[in-house]
């Protein structure tokens, strides 16, 4: 039988993903068995945007997702690709435009957020956060998620007289943890309405008003403010105004703690496919970017970084929607199932290898 002629694109990725211990078809759990051979242009031609493509096409897969995406970044391949010309025409496009305006932040909500909450529930589990959990002394995705929310009341300093404002409420899950466990008053805002009508009948019987509300609508003041997981979706042409809008919506002498993914290096942009598929015009911040953003108005009294703990959340949230996908899958096409797997293992490899951080931070408003 004549030998299969090697393209230009395939010789090219094979050689790559060898300098990184990833044989193309090899034997190991984190070696890609390639499907398709139009995976290698795809690649070749789009970087991280076509990898994730093809994931979702079926072109390839892997035993050990995580590991390889692991091993890539260590490499260098993520950073090699930002030279690609469709991820320069994405930057420069971020640095000319606001992907972030009221208008546009309606387009992940409706992309992502909106997608089902039978879907969401099906990987989250029973504690309904999307966000980090924090695994010291818990053995379990709910207890870690617990945790977390505890960590976030107790550096707040929360008490039954404050007046909590939860910045991107989500499912309403800390706004019910801060009432019932601190007996506390809480306003949660957020933009997207599947999400909204959980927490309205979650929180019903509780000190709680969840209100549909974008950040920049933000009136009153309040005690506390909590700002959990959103930040991304902010972007750094608006980090001044929305710390404006905290600090002008915070007492005297108040606390907030923002809770956030973070990066090493101060960008524009996000990964081209999680900008595609997961979080359009997110974009992930520095602590240089967030600082000069609060300069003038907080004073950051504390910062925990605790992204270690994000590689035990994703790995349980890949793990429930596998057991959840023989009812999910009768609802939602493969395609949404590999686009998640693809998600939360590419993510948990590149906590790993330290191309993200998670952050804590907790800020005070000085009185004049």
């Amino acid at each position: 039988m004549k030998a299969r002629q090697m393209g230009l694109s395939e010789s090219i990725i094979r050689r790559l993903c060898r300098s990184a211990d990833v044989l193309i078809d090899g034997p190991r759990p984190w070696d890609p068995q390639v499907e398709d051979e139009r995976v290698f242009p795809a690649v070749l031609g789009h970087g991280s945007l076509g990898f994730g493509e093809s994931y979702m096409q079926g072109w390839w897969h892997a035993d050990d997702v995580e590991e390889l995406v692991y091993r890539l970044i260590r490499t260098g391949f993520d950073r090699a690709a930002r030279a690609l010309p469709a991820q320069l025409a994405a930057f420069v496009v971020a640095a000319f435009t606001n992907r972030q305006t009221r208008s546009r932040s309606a387009i992940v909500v409706d992309r992502h957020y909106n997608l089902g909450n039978d879907l969401f529930f099906g990987f989250l589990g029973d504690c309904r956060n999307y966000s980090c959990g924090y695994f010291k002394d818990a053995d379990s995705l709910g207890r870690a998620q617990v945790r977390k929310m505890e960590a976030i009341c107790r550096k707040l300093r929360l008490t039954e007289s404050d007046h909590l404002l939860d910045v991107g409420g989500g499912w309403g899950q800390f706004a019910h943890y801060a009432a019932t466990e601190y007996g506390c008053r809480v306003t949660s805002i957020n933009i997207a309405d599947e999400q909204l009508r959980y927490a309205r009948e979650l929180c019903r019987d509780l000190p709680v008003e969840v209100r549909k509300c974008d950040y920049r609508e933000l009136d009153g003041v309040y005690d506390k403010i909590a700002v959990i997981a959103m930040l991304t979706h902010v972007g750094p042409k608006n980090y001044r105004h929305f710390m404006r809008i905290m600090h002008d919506c915070l007492k005297n002498d108040g606390l907030m703690l923002v809770e956030t993914l973070g990066s090493r290096f101060a960008n524009r942009n996000i990964d081209p496919w999680i900008d595609e598929y997961i979080f359009p015009g997110a974009v992930i911040p520095s602590l240089r970017q967030i600082g000069k953003a609060v300069h003038g108005r907080f004073v950051c009294t504390d910062l925990e970084e605790f992204g270690r703990h994000y590689v035990p959340t994703l790995r349980a949230w890949h793990a429930n929607l596998m057991a959840s996908w023989p009812v999910l899958g009768d609802r939602y096409p493969e395609t949404v199932r590999l686009m998640l797997e693809y998600f939360f293992l590419s993510v948990a490899g590149a906590f790993r290898a330290g191309r993200l951080k998670y952050w804590h931070l907790l800020m005070a408003k000085k009185a004049r």
